[in-house]
């Protein structure tokens, strides 16, 4: 990829004057060489306007994740709610393919078994593998599950919504995502393409729920400190 920087022959102000020229949704490959879809992206704001750097997500941040199942590939999104911003943190990212629920599921509590998500309506169907539902395997496996509401066009609206008002982070380790979006796109006729968008529709999923799922961790109950009275015996005081 070659960018703006492969340029020696280009001033600041000739860069400046041709970036302000540059739809949001073109300027990461006219000055860095990533590629992009053009007209028929769906998310046409500049990554540099939601990529983040990784940091530490205080704790009183509520958490929850989007999930979207199969065997081709099973992807799950973590993210966190700033409450005083209204801004959502995509921090965590699990994407693979071929592998039994037991071991998705793992990796997604290895992240936190209090964390609800919001999953796939899909998945209450049947699995072609062994005929069973793959919503009640996974809360089986132990996974605090909602059935997400997937109107697909709602959900793109709330998410633009957020990457527009800056209320939409995602870290920069989230590479699986940020590629998905970069690509996420619309044919001819306006119709979303459904290829390569399994971690794009997890987001979907949670930032439709997102009021319904998030929740703080669960603090641990405090010991009770008992008191014994001088001369007398912890078996009560008439011991």
């Amino acid at each position: 990829m070659a960018g703006w920087g492969d340029v020696p022959h280009l001033t600041e102000e000739a860069k400046a004057s041709l970036f302000a020229s540059i739809p949001a949704y073109q300027r990461d490959a006219r000055t860095k060489g990533v590629p992009v879809l053009g007209s028929g992206a769906i998310f046409q704001v500049s990554a540099d306007d939601y990529v983040v750097p990784d940091m530490d997500i205080p704790a009183h941040w509520p958490r929850a994740y989007g999930l979207d199942v199969g065997w081709s590939k099973t992807a799950c999104l973590h993210v966190a709610l700033n409450r005083d911003s209204d801004c959502v943190y995509a921090y965590s990212e699990h994407y693979r393919s071929e592998a039994e629920p037991v071991i998705h599921a793992e990796a997604i509590k290895a992240r936190g078994t209090w964390i609800r998500g919001a999953i796939d309506p899909a998945s209450r169907g049947r699995n072609q593998v062994d005929g069973r539902n793959l919503l009640e395997m996974y809360r089986q496996l132990g996974l605090d599950l909602l059935e997400a509401d997937n109107a697909v066009e709602a959900g793109i609206y709330n998410i633009v919504s957020r990457l527009t008002s800056g209320r939409l982070k995602i870290f920069r380790s989230c590479t699986n995502l940020l590629q998905e979006m970069r690509l996420y796109r619309r044919d001819e006729r306006g119709r979303v393409v459904k290829s390569n968008d399994h971690l794009v529709d997890a987001l979907r999923y949670v930032v439709m729920e997102l009021q319904n799922i998030c929740r703080t961790k669960p603090q641990a109950p405090k010991e009770k400190t008992v008191y014994i009275t001088p001369g007398r015996h912890a078996t009560g005081w008439m011991g």
